[in-house]
């Protein structure tokens, strides 16, 4: 009988390319999972992988069981959820990756909320970005992802996941209050020469600002990088540069020490979505937690 670890570890080396990417997903060494993966080979009778010096690619046949094996694993998740239903109310676990302005807003009222009506649900929540929280979705780490995307930053379809929109909201400008400017839209050109301060965590808010202002015909001086949007306008708040903001990273910070503007010609705007791997996306626990996520928009 073939083993679902091994398919797994397999399935993963057809997404991440090497062994080392492999044994970094799921803590362990190379040389460990080359083992798993020639045992394997022995299990089937059959070449999975052709070693070319130290790499690897998966042979026609390999390549036949990774397609297996993800329909094998997401049968497999699919009993599991099937199982969470089985004596007629929702039961068990359910992991939703989320970055942290949107768990603060709105994520820990939901997990309040299902907690009350289903005593035996259990809402894990894990703080991870967005693409961090995507990798885990596939990997399986989590059952529910909740993602970004700017306008000016749009994402590629996922694979075998689907998207449900939850919201969106406004991104608007931060600047120092001591800077007195007029309220109302600001034109981008008249920050040119000013520092930025972006995400350090992922690319997306750094690619917002660079394509907002060359749109605007300038390179920003990009100068800090920080994880949360309370620094970020701490930092504004002390003159040490300009940043954009999501409406929802204000609600929880002190703002009285920044401006806050819309770009002029530049409606930007953060959509936020939940992410589920298909397979498994009409199960009936994670349409219950669905139905309080869609409340939210």
């Amino acid at each position: 009988m073939i083993d679902l670890t091994r398919l797994r570890l397999l399935r993963e080396l057809t997404y991440r390319g090497t062994m080392t990417a492999v044994a970094d997903a799921f803590g362990m060494t190379s040389s460990a999972v080359s083992q798993q993966l020639a045992t394997l080979e022995r299990e089937t009778g059959t070449i999975l992988l052709d070693r070319i010096g130290r790499r690897v690619q998966l042979t026609d046949a390999g390549a036949r069981l990774a397609l297996h094996a993800e329909t094998i694993l997401q049968a497999v998740e699919v009993a599991e959820h099937d199982l969470q239903t089985a004596h007629g109310k929702p039961y068990g676990e359910c992991v939703i990756a989320c970055f942290s302005s949107f768990a603060k807003a709105h994520l820990v009222p939901v997990a309040s909320r299902l907690k009350m009506r289903f005593p035996e649900l259990r809402i894990c929540i894990h703080e991870l970005e967005t693409p961090d929280a995507i990798e885990a979705l596939r990997e399986g780490r989590c059952d529910i992802a909740v993602q970004f995307t700017y306008d000016l930053v749009p994402r590629p379809d996922l694979s075998g996941m689907t998207s449900r929109k939850l919201a969106d909201e406004p991104v608007v400008l931060a600047l120092p209050k001591c800077w007195q400017t007029k309220p109302g839209p600001l034109d981008l050109k008249s920050l040119a020469d000013k520092e930025w301060i972006v995400g350090s965590r992922q690319t997306d808010d750094l690619v917002l600002a660079e394509r907002a202002c060359a749109a605007a015909g300038f390179a920003p001086k990009m100068a800090h990088t920080v994880d949360d949007y309370d620094l970020l306008l701490r930092m504004v708040a002390a003159g040490l540069g300009v940043g954009f903001v999501p409406t929802l990273g204000l609600r929880f910070s002190n703002t009285k020490a920044v401006t806050i503007h819309t770009v002029r010609g530049m409606p930007l705007r953060r959509h936020i979505y939940a992410v589920l791997r298909t397979a498994v996306a009409t199960s009936p626990v994670l349409q219950v937690v669905m139905s309080e996520l869609e409340k939210i928009g």
